[in-house]
């Protein structure tokens, strides 16, 4: 067997002291999470952010930080989470959501860490945001098919 992490992308968005998060059915019951999800194949990871981000919450995000790498495992599966910020750009009230998706919230930091999360990595990822923790995007290099 060829062990691989799961790779996915999370956006951590603040507006007015809230963050956007969206609350999901999940195979543990509801939970919270930033709009995240898995890299799809030939997207880059800035792709994946945006589109997941859109899928989840129906907003457009421009990412322009990356806030940092997460690694997390949950009983035989191990995720490799890389985690953006940037701007929101525009909202569509009438898309619909991803399956499994309720609602998209905007909570305080406080009322984060008092929902049930998807994982430890959605405080995290609030905790370091709010510390300033920022990383320029070209940290990042991806090397598109033929490259």
């Amino acid at each position: 067997m060829i062990w691989k992490p799961n790779v996915t992308v999370a956006t951590v968005l603040e507006m007015d002291g809230k963050f956007l998060l969206v609350e999901e059915s999940t195979s543990d019951g509801i939970r919270y999470n930033q709009p995240a999800g898995h890299l799809e194949e030939g997207e880059s990871l800035f792709q994946a952010a945006i589109r997941e981000t859109l899928e989840e919450s129906a907003y457009t995000f421009e990412p322009d930080a990356l806030v940092g790498i997460y690694q997390w495992r949950k009983q035989d599966t191990t995720y490799l989470r890389f985690a953006f910020t940037g701007r929101i750009s525009g909202h569509d009230d009438n898309r619909k959501l991803d399956e499994g998706i309720i609602a998209a919230h905007w909570l305080h930091p406080d009322e984060v860490a008092s929902r049930e999360l998807r994982s430890p990595m959605v405080k995290r990822c609030v905790e370091d945001y709010l510390s300033g923790i920022r990383y320029p995007l070209d940290i990042i290099t991806h090397f598109g098919e033929g490259t």
